[in-house]
């Protein structure tokens, strides 16, 4: 009995060991993106920032999109650019086809882009779209869970009804939706990949996405050290999109951006808790949400003052 435990611990760690080697040759030769060609894909939170990117960036690669957002115009502006794309794409692809004498066939689908107005933080709401999805446009293969709120008050400062919603959105919101894949949603991930995992159903992949500060607006004002901040810098929405669209196309369990962010998760789980607090104090990330918050507050004082209370 012991020798077969020990046979099996070493035969573990050359898995281990194989997979740390796997995953390495996936930096250095860089896998095919799969086709999402004619998938239908979901995108919460489609009507700005991120959501209206990967919908761009879908379209561009010929998925069939269903846009939810909780704001109606701006969503059928992020429909109206899909389609807009997807034009461009015809219109090229009948260009090359007249140049080579009809040797380039058409495309035998013509992907459409459907708007739904959602409330991810309203089961009901999601249950109800969910369905209306499935009778109008068919089964999901895609889903970006994009949709989040941010709060922009400290924790102590903000009412019990916006942490809810703050919770309901970001958090909550992951399991209510088809269940795909911020702290409760990357225990929800993984929670949920292994249970797959087990249950042995190698159809269904998953992508966390675990980016930097991204320039969209959202959180205008977060600032790290300043002697710190040209070497990390907000990151680009596009340039945050199009890593997050790459290693969700050749299905990468997870991606950081930029690479310095697996270093901080890595060393977040060996190092005493005392250690990543002094490391936070040093890069200024420990009260990089401060600027913020005094904008936020700011503005509330300001529209207060316009409104007479």
């Amino acid at each position: 009995m012991m020798m077969n435990i020990v046979v099996e611990f070493f035969v573990v760690m050359l898995k281990v060991l194989w997979a740390i080697v796997m995953a390495g040759l996936k930096w250095l030769i860089r896998p095919k993106e799969k086709s999402v060609a004619g998938q239908v894909c979901v995108i919460t939170g489609a009507g700005g920032g991120l959501g209206r990117l990967f919908a761009k960036e879908f379209a561009r690669r010929r998925a069939t999109l269903v846009l939810w957002d909780i704001n109606s115009h701006s969503n059928e502006e992020t429909a109206e650019m899909v389609r807009q794309i997807y034009r461009e794409h015809d219109d090229n692809s009948m260009t090359k086809e007249g140049a080579v004498g009809g040797v380039e066939e058409v495309p035998p689908f013509q992907p459409q882009v459907y708007t739904y107005v959602v409330d991810v933080g309203k089961r009901e709401s999601v249950y109800s779209t969910a369905e209306k999805v499935r009778r109008e446009v068919g089964e999901v293969e895609l889903l970006i869970n994009n949709a989040g709120v941010v709060s922009g008050h400290h924790l102590l400062e903000c009412p019990d009804e916006l942490i809810e919603r703050t919770m309901v959105v970001n958090c909550h919101a992951h399991f209510w939706d088809y269940c795909a894949s911020k702290f409760g949603a990357i225990g929800f991930h993984e929670s949920l990949s292994h249970e797959i995992k087990a249950s042995e159903k190698d159809g269904i992949k998953m992508t966390l996405v675990c980016p930097y500060l991204v320039d969209t607006g959202m959180f205008r004002g977060c600032r790290i050290r300043k002697e710190i901040e040209p070497f990390l810098p907000p990151l680009r929405p596009e340039f945050c999109v199009k890593q997050a669209m790459r290693a969700i196309l050749t299905d990468q369990p997870m991606i950081c951006t930029p690479r310095i962010v697996y270093m901080v998760n890595f060393m977040k789980s060996i190092l005493p808790f005392e250690a990543i607090v002094c490391m936070y104090r040093f890069l200024g990330a420990d009260k990089c949400m401060y600027p913020f918050l005094a904008q936020r507050k700011e503005a509330m004082n300001n529209n207060e003052a316009k409104n007479g209370i």
